[in-house]
């Protein structure tokens, strides 16, 4: 694997544990279940840690498109797989675009 792709993947990893923050977050109901609050805080964390090190080879816009677009577009199939929650049809269109930009983005 080159060093430039690489970086991507470290900043794809950054998107998934930002979708197990995510996720973590949800069960714990407001933090009212604390185990699962403080899971999400750690997770979030880690997040950023491989967002820091992605950013060591490639840019820094692009490293946060990738892991928000990550984010975003994992939390919402897992919420919809794990918790019942259905974006409208213009939700999944805004997904598809936010993953094209990311597309591009990384290509540009």
């Amino acid at each position: 694997m080159s060093a430039p792709s690489i970086y991507f993947v470290l900043a794809v990893v950054a998107g998934i544990l930002d979708i197990a923050a995510n996720l973590a977050s949800t069960k714990s109901e407001g933090f009212a279940r604390r185990g699962w609050g403080i899971l999400s805080i750690l997770l979030v964390l880690a997040a950023f840690a491989f967002l820091a090190e992605a950013i060591k080879g490639m840019e820094l816009a692009i490293a946060y498109a990738v892991l928000g677009a990550t984010g975003i577009f994992g939390t919402a199939i897992c919420g919809r797989f794990l918790f019942g929650q259905k974006l409208k049809p213009i939700g999944w269109v805004g997904l598809a675009l936010i993953f094209g930009a990311v597309l591009v983005l990384h290509t540009a």
